[in-house]
């Protein structure tokens, strides 16, 4: 029973007693009958008073919860006169105020770091108090192939690629490399913030993949300005000398004087295929950066299907072309895209040997390429050094091939990938920039 309920079934009580009493007096005495009815009309009208006095603040704190209740917090009061009840008042609206003012503090916040989340260029994996995912922004989304519908509420250890079970395996502070098919270098580090007085993970990706070649690229290229400058100083200084030995030709024995002649030969040949040896580093050094025009991709790839057509023949391999039905048209330096194709195809064609297929595949939306080869796949402990400078696993292998290809694609902008994946089928991916 609430208390407004017992305050009116007292004052119903005591007036009906009051009633029954002037009832009685009707009949022995009017006058004290007269003085009880005007007492019980005073009584009535003090009663309203005292009732709608006691009962105002009673609504004001019922008004009060229930906008509460709804997160109404516009709803404020006005004084009505009464001290008791004017304090209340002024009580209810600063804190209504104050509740207004903290929700729109911690809404700017939220907002802000939503849009910190779909700006940042860093992954950013948001951490649920069970230490399942809560939030991924676009970055992290982008990165581990997955969205944030599919592996919302899920341990990080489901995530359908290689690394979901390192990032599970973090612990805070704890920071751990990641390379991705030996292309990509990745950051991830596992930190928290305090949340409504509970700690709330968080792990932060960041890629390092261009950092790390840039370094790379100050470092080789030293190493290779140095080396071609010598060698070639070198090796023009021996030719010359080498040169200058066969005029003595003449004064040796007749019959000593094809060996002579032809020791120095291999002597100036094996001189002039070191010189191109380090020509092709210096190549890789001066790679010039992309003048991009427009073109028709599927162009591009018939005409490296010409150049390279002798070899698939002469290899036994066959072509398998599943192209896109319109034409696909990219910005890209054409001499270096046709470059790199033709050295995916020839690295292809090595690793398929003989009887082999090689698949040529384009999607319109979005661009891409995909060339796949069915040879036996590449070894896991190959994929992680596959873009590494000068790494090889051919035996007579330079490495600068793959470098070559990854140099090109990165001064486009262009996002690559090179992977086994079912059946032992090896594809190299492009993904080309929208017109």
């Amino acid at each position: 029973m609430t208390l407004r309920t017992r305050f009116i079934l007292f004052a119903v009580l005591i007036h009906a007693v009051m009633a029954l009493i002037a009832a009685r007096l009707l009949t022995t005495d009017k006058v004290w009958f007269v003085a009880t009815e005007a007492l019980i009309i005073v009584s009535i009208f003090v009663t309203i008073n005292i009732y709608r006095s006691f009962v105002r603040p009673l609504d004001i704190i019922s008004a009060g919860i229930e906008s509460i209740r709804s997160k109404d917090f516009t709803v404020k009061f006005l004084p009505v006169g009464q001290r008791e009840v004017d304090q209340l008042v002024e009580v209810y609206n600063t804190m209504i105020d104050q509740l207004r003012q903290e929700r729109t503090l911690q809404a700017e916040k939220h907002y802000l770091l939503e849009q910190l989340l779909l700006a940042s260029p860093s992954g950013i994996i948001l951490l649920d108090f069970d230490q399942n995912i809560e939030n991924i922004n676009p970055a992290a989304s982008r990165w581990l192939n997955v969205n944030l519908a599919d592996c919302k509420g899920k341990p990080l250890w489901v995530l359908s690629n290689q690394w979901g079970t390192d990032l599970a395996d973090l612990t805070e502070g704890q920071s751990k490399l990641f390379n991705v098919n030996g292309i990509r270098l990745f950051k991830s580090q596992k930190a928290h913030f305090v949340d409504r007085g509970f700690p709330h993970y968080f792990i932060l990706i960041e890629e390092l993949t261009e950092e790390l070649v840039r370094q790379e690229k100050v470092a080789y290229e030293k190493i290779i300005r140095m080396m071609s400058h010598e060698v070639n100083n070198s090796i023009g200084a021996i030719n010359s000398i080498l040169q200058s030995f066969k005029h003595y030709t003449p004064q040796l024995e007749i019959d000593l004087q094809p060996d002579y002649e032809n020791a120095l030969q291999i002597c100036i040949d094996r001189n002039t295929q070191l010189a191109n040896f380090m020509g092709k580093f210096a190549g890789l050094v001066r790679l010039p950066l992309p003048t991009k025009q427009t073109l028709d991709l599927h162009a591009l790839l018939q005409h490296a299907y010409y150049l390279m057509r002798p070899l698939a023949e002469e290899r036994h391999i066959a072509w398998i072309w599943d192209l896109a039905p319109e034409p696909i048209v990219i910005q890209a330096d054409e001499q270096q895209l046709e470059q790199i194709v033709i050295n995916i195809i020839k690295n292809a064609f090595e690793a398929m040997e003989q009887d082999g297929k090689l698949t040529i595949i384009t999607i319109a939306q979005p661009p891409t390429l995909h060339i796949e080869n069915n040879g036996p796949g590449i070894p896991p402990e190959v994929r992680q050094q596959l873009f590494s400078p000068f790494f090889s696993t051919k035996k007579n292998g330079q490495g600068i091939g793959l470098m070559l290809i990854r140099d090109i694609l990165m001064n486009h902008g262009f996002p690559f990938s090179l992977e086994t994946i079912a059946d032992h089928r090896t594809v190299f991916t492009i993904r080309f920039s929208k017109m």
